[in-house]
C-alpha cells in the first residue's frame, strides 16, 4: 500500500511539474508573440485574474487587499522557477 500510494504521489508531482512548465512556457510565448499565441487564449490575463481574485479586487478595481496580491504573485513566481517543492 505504501509502495503504491509513493508511486501516486511521485506521479502527481511529475504531472504537476509539468503544468507548471507548461504555464511558465506560455508566458514567455505570449510575451514574445503576443496574446493568443498559446492554446488560443490569454495566460498572462488569466493570471492576472487570478491574482485579482485572491487579492479580493472587484470588478471596478476597488477593496483590494494588495498585499495579498503580492503574495499571491511571490507564489507564482515560486511555482514557475521550480522553488516549491513537496516531501511526502
Amino acid at each position: 500500500m505504501k509502495e503504491t500510494l509513493s508511486k501516486l504521489n511521485d506521479w502527481i508531482t511529475l504531472i504537476t511539474q509539468v503544468g507548471v512548465a507548461l504555464i511558465a512556457l506560455s508566458v514567455v510565448v505570449e510575451i514574445v508573440f503576443g496574446t493568443n499565441a498559446v492554446f488560443g487564449g490569454g495566460v498572462i490575463t488569466n493570471l492576472s485574474e487570478i491574482v485579482k481574485d485572491v487579492g479580493g479586487v472587484d470588478e471596478n478595481g476597488q477593496g483590494g487587499n494588495g498585499f495579498v496580491g503580492l503574495v499571491a504573485i511571490l507564489v507564482i513566481l515560486a511555482l514557475v522557477r521550480g522553488r516549491v517543492t513537496s516531501k511526502a
